[in-house]
């Protein structure tokens, strides 16, 4: 009997911490149920083939197949000329010409990338750092600490076939959709930092669609800005905030008064970065209490939208009627 009484008084206390621990438990999930939300209706997908340029058998040896250049052969090894190495594959810039130093290891040596465009990797020998575009993956070579050579210390040995170099300072790219693209076009073009800004289409099926397809809601197209941007002197995050920042992120059918698919708002990101960028700050939204119906979508083709669309506000000496800048950060 006092068996059964023991058994008994067990199982009741069991059921009580059962009863009294179970609202807990589901208020606490509760709680973090939105942050699980935000970061899983967004899902990162790699950048497209229909972005990145054909290579030869050469070139694919090593920027895909992670082969090596034989030393002292390379374009770039000895060159001093100003200006900007960029991605062979993708075309993102990737090292300044003020970084670059001669090493005598008969390839380009660089002491810094530009920010955000280098992923570090353990090589596949498990000894070495390999160093590859943040974009695309493209192999570009190994990085050695160190060696000093420089006082940063740090020297990126880069094949000169994965690299493609231009007399200019480093141009990026970005691409948003807000709306209607004048306004988001002309806010952005006085954004400093920001060489030009162009009208387009994007995110569709339609091969080169005009204004008149995209109006039929058939084409699949946003209306977007892409922005072409010195990454020294402004950064992406910059830029992604400013973006929620001149248009109405929490509109869901449109912007403003122009209502339809062409005008949802959306982030087209190019890289793993840019889309934690993205989603880090639409976290920093929702947790100040907006519901962002912001979308994250992969870069795809963007097609430059007619002339008169291009510099409207400005050859029209008007002002934007649905964008106007509104700090949310």
């Amino acid at each position: 009997m006092n068996r059964y009484l023991l058994v008994l008084f067990i199982v009741l206390i069991l059921i009580a911490i059962i009863v009294f621990f179970k609202p807990k438990v589901q208020a606490q999930a509760q709680q973090e149920e939105p942050m699980a939300t935000t970061t899983q209706r967004f899902t990162f997908q790699p950048l497209d083939n229909s972005l990145k340029a054909e290579l030869n058998a050469q070139e694919a040896q090593v920027i895909i197949n992670k082969g090596t250049e034989r030393a002292f052969t390379g374009a770039y090894t000895d060159t001093t000329e100003e200006g900007t190495y960029y991605c062979k594959w993708c075309n993102s810039p990737l090292y300044s010409s003020e970084s670059k130093f001669h090493s005598g290891c008969g390839w380009p040596s660089f002491d810094d990338e530009i920010p955000f465009a280098v992923e570090r990797h353990t090589d596949a020998d498990g000894s070495r750092t390999e160093i590859v575009c943040a974009t695309c993956k493209a192999h570009l070579g190994h990085v050695f600490l160190g060696e000093r050579f420089t006082e940063k210390d740090t020297r990126h040995c880069v094949n000169s076939i994965s690299l493609v170099f231009r007399q200019e300072k480093p141009v990026a790219q970005a691409v948003f959709a807000g709306g209607c693209f004048w306004g988001v076009e002309h806010l952005f073009a006085q954004k400093k930092g920001v060489y030009s800004a162009v009208s387009g289409y994007t995110g569709g099926t339609t091969v080169n669609p005009t204004y008149q397809d995209v109006l039929t809601h058939t084409t699949g197209h946003l209306e977007a800005v892409m922005v072409y941007y010195n990454p020294l002197e402004i950064s992406y995050e910059e830029l992604t905030k400013y973006f929620l920042e001149i248009h109405d992120p929490t509109q869901t059918n449109g912007q403003g008064p122009d209502i339809g698919n062409q005008y949802l708002s959306a982030i087209f990101y190019r890289s793993k970065s840019e889309f934690d960028t993205s989603v880090r700050l639409i976290e920093i939204l929702e947790g100040k209490g907006l519901k962002i119906a912001t979308t994250l979508r992969a870069a795809a083709i963007f097609y430059p939208a007619e002339e008169y669309h291009q510099d409207y506000y400005e050859n029209k000496g008007t002002q934007p009627y649905c964008h106007a800048y509104t700090k949310r950060f």
